[in-house]
């Protein structure tokens, strides 16, 4: 099928004006709505708007592991609502949500969106243990296929196989995500890590070890989306414009979290599908970025990303992370920081060209490429500073 040549009208019009965040914890003793509540409202008043000037709010959950925006409207006081959107997706969701978000507000169908994810990850149901429906369930656990990590090793050992990497390739991105974790106040994981620590740790399903597993927290994040013009004029903060945006989903996917196991190339998930479409939204290319912002449940998504978005060579993902080319998930991303299902991920690219990074901002950077899911479907947005 033919794609649309013309850049969307709401690109370059558009912007994240706001970001919030609770604290990321491993047994908030809260309820989801009230940490939802929490996320949004900070998010709201960072962008220089009431909970009163905001007339949408978006989200997604996962096995019903969050609230409905309806009720988190309420909760925020909001006098009423234009636009409502509540999807049932995972780590896909972010970077296309933000996108729908700024279609909708481009078409004056809603001033303001507030966009979240909020869950009790750790205390409260998990992701990593719980039991995903779908028609093949009966046959895909006897098997031994109990969990997610255990499709998308798969994945990550025929990556490792058809690119000459490693699993030390994998330890690079941990061991450079952590560094920068050190530095961040909100992350979970603190602690320097190593090569050699990374490599001694137990498996959990191989390749992976303990350190390639994103770590699940208890928490909430926001950014607020809204037209550039609003944000000029409402936000005490630079505009974060959305200049590129794309999503893909391959066929033969989502009748079954098996299917993953169908993908025909299992060394390439859906960033080789969106890139040309991506860049060419945004009329840049990829060595036009200053950081990336990648989705990493595990560590083995980062490489496929860096690798399927072109910012680095195939096969050349741990060297590139190694030798440093790129500021790569600048906040530890969701191995360190925190597993927000890609939302902060969203957060941190916003903060960053914002200046906002703390003693990890990336000098002079303009222009983000963030990334949303890690498999067959997901997203992406290239942001740029307001100029």
């Amino acid at each position: 099928m033919a794609r649309p040549t013309q850049r969307p009208a709401f690109l370059g019009n558009t912007a994240i004006a706001g970001v919030g965040f609770t604290e990321l914890t491993k047994a908030s003793g809260r309820s989801v709505l009230d940490l939802a509540t929490e996320a949004c409202a900070r998010a709201i008043d960072d962008a220089g708007l009431s909970n009163a000037d905001v007339d949408g709010v978006a989200s997604f959950r996962f096995l019903e592991d969050s609230v409905p925006t309806q009720a988190v409207a309420t909760a925020l006081g909001m006098p009423g609502s234009n636009w409502l959107l509540d999807l049932n997706l995972g780590g896909q969701a972010p970077c296309y949500l933000v996108t729908q978000a700024a279609m909708a507000v481009h078409l004056g169908l809603v001033r303001h969106v507030v966009v979240y994810r909020a869950l009790n990850g750790r205390s409260g149901a998990r992701v990593g243990t719980n039991r995903a429906p779908g028609p093949a369930t009966d046959f895909r656990y006897p098997v031994g296929l109990t969990a997610y990590v255990h499709y998308i090793s798969l994945w990550a050992r025929r990556f490792l196989i058809e690119t000459g990497q490693t699993e030390a390739d994998l330890a690079s991105v941990a061991v450079a995500q952590r560094a920068y974790a050190e530095q961040n106040e909100r992350a979970y994981l603190r602690a320097p890590h190593s090569v050699e620590a990374h490599l001694a740790a137990p498996y959990v399903a191989e390749p992976f070890r303990v350190p390639d597993c994103t770590i699940e927290v208890d928490g909430a994040c926001a950014v607020v989306v809204t037209t550039l013009d609003a944000a000029r004029d409402l936000t005490p903060h630079i505009p974060v414009v959305l200049q590129g945006a794309g999503y893909a989903a391959g066929s033969g996917t989502g009748l079954d979290m098996g299917d993953s196991l169908f993908w025909e190339d299992l060394s390439r998930n859906y960033t080789a599908l969106l890139a040309d479409d991506l860049w060419g939204s945004a009329g840049l290319v990829p060595s036009d970025v200053d950081l990336a912002e990648i989705y990493d449940c595990f560590t083995s998504t980062v490489l496929m990303g860096l690798e399927g978005l072109g910012l680095a060579e195939r096969g050349g993902g741990g060297e590139f992370v190694r030798q440093g080319l790129l500021p790569v998930n600048t906040h530890g991303g969701l191995l360190a920081e925190g597993y927000l299902h890609g939302m902060n991920t969203v957060a941190e690219a916003a903060l960053q060209l914002q200046g906002r990074g703390g003693s990890r901002t990336v000098a002079d950077a303009e222009t983000c490429v963030v990334t949303s899911g890690a498999l067959m479907d997901g997203s992406a947005l290239v942001l740029a500073v307001d100029r």
